[in-house]
């Protein structure tokens, strides 16, 4: 792809969250024979990559936390597709809310066929592995989606971080990606707008601490190594039992993850980690939910879809649902003449 190629997206949100699909990816990570996971090494690795990543998420194409991904072949034919998330700072490993749009789309695009109602398994292969995306349709529109991630597990608990707000001790877990947790109270702060400066800052602190002393090592693949960002929790009010004997737990947090970008969802991958950890220490038991709510008031609904294990530890496949729609479609160009490409970001 050359600088002067239109550049053809659709751009969906989930919970808030923004979503930009790039369907047609003619570059060199669209060739054949290659893992989701080696192709976004390739990725990392390609300046052509890069620049067009760069060109889609910068101003003004884009902004600070924008999200999207490229459309690559699948590990095999057991996926309907592969995808390369990518954001401000590079490619994530994982990416629930992506997952989410990129079902919904699948369906309502006509590139996975769905009845008129029903529920229809949309499989994608991501960087950290094969995830499924159960769309539900009613009257032949998409009504929900619910999100199957791989397992999830904590790796570590109790870790002492020193941060310019005292020191705070985080738990580690993983969820297609690793997320450092702590309460917003622990630091002084609220999951709320207002004090959303404040809780990047303490996120974005606390993740680099966390990398620069190597804190969260994957057992068996470099690749999925580092913290990617920091959830900060706060609990709505007590777990309220159903009439089933589970019970419901309304929990809200803010994932600031990356370079300082913010989640306006609650969070897929997040979710995911959250869910292994209250799993770990019998605060969410199977057959509960968790209402998992976002700083902007969006709400997946999670729970654990089984028990798991990994890496010969205790881990949950945690599945959750959300909605996800179509917010518009772009055709992306280039002046040759325009020198602030591919972009600028002023946070």
């Amino acid at each position: 792809m050359t600088s002067m190629t239109p550049i053809e997206t659709i751009d969906w949100h989930t919970g808030g969250e923004p979503f930009r699909i790039v369907p047609d990816c003619r570059m060199a990570v669209a060739g054949d024979g290659l893992t989701v996971a080696e192709r976004r090494v390739l990725a990392m690795e390609s300046d052509e990559v890069q620049w067009v990543r760069a060109l889609l998420c910068s101003e003004p194409r884009g902004h600070a936390d924008m999200y999207g991904g490229f459309l690559v072949p699948p590990d095999d034919s057991g996926a309907h597709l592969g995808v390369l998330f990518w954001h401000k700072d590079g490619f994530s490993t994982a990416c629930g809310h992506g997952t989410i749009a990129l079902g919904a789309w699948a369906v309502e695009s006509g590139r996975v066929q769905a009845p008129a109602d029903g529920v229809t398994d949309v499989v994608i292969d991501v960087p950290s592995g094969r995830v499924t995306a159960s769309v539900r349709t009613v009257g032949g529109a998409v009504e929900d989606v619910t999100f199957t991630n791989i397992a999830s597990y904590v790796l570590d608990r109790g870790v002492e971080v020193a941060t310019s707000r005292g020191t705070v001790t985080v738990d580690i877990a993983f969820g297609g990606a690793m997320y450092a947790v702590l309460p917003a109270q622990a630091v002084g702060l609220r999951v709320r707008p207002e004090d959303i400066t404040q809780l990047i800052e303490i996120g974005r602190e606390i993740r680099n601490a966390l990398n620069a002393a190597g804190a969260a090592e994957h057992p068996t693949d470099a690749r999925l190594s580092g913290i990617y960002g920091t959830i900060l929790t706060e609990e709505v009010h007590s777990p309220e039992p159903r009439a089933d004997g589970s019970r419901r737990l309304h929990q809200r947090n803010i994932t600031v993850f990356a370079d300082g970008e913010v989640d306006r969802s609650p969070c897929g991958s997040g979710t995911s980690a959250r869910v292994a950890l209250l799993a770990d220490r019998g605060e969410l038991r199977p057959g509960d939910e968790l209402r998992h709510e976002s700083i902007v008031g969006s709400v997946f609904r999670a729970w654990i879809a089984e028990q798991a294990t990994a890496h010969g530890n205790p881990a949950v496949i945690p599945a959750m649902t959300g909605t996800a729609y179509q917010v518009g479609t772009s055709r992306f160009t280039v002046d040759p003449r325009d020198s602030l490409v591919p972009g600028f970001v002023l946070r």
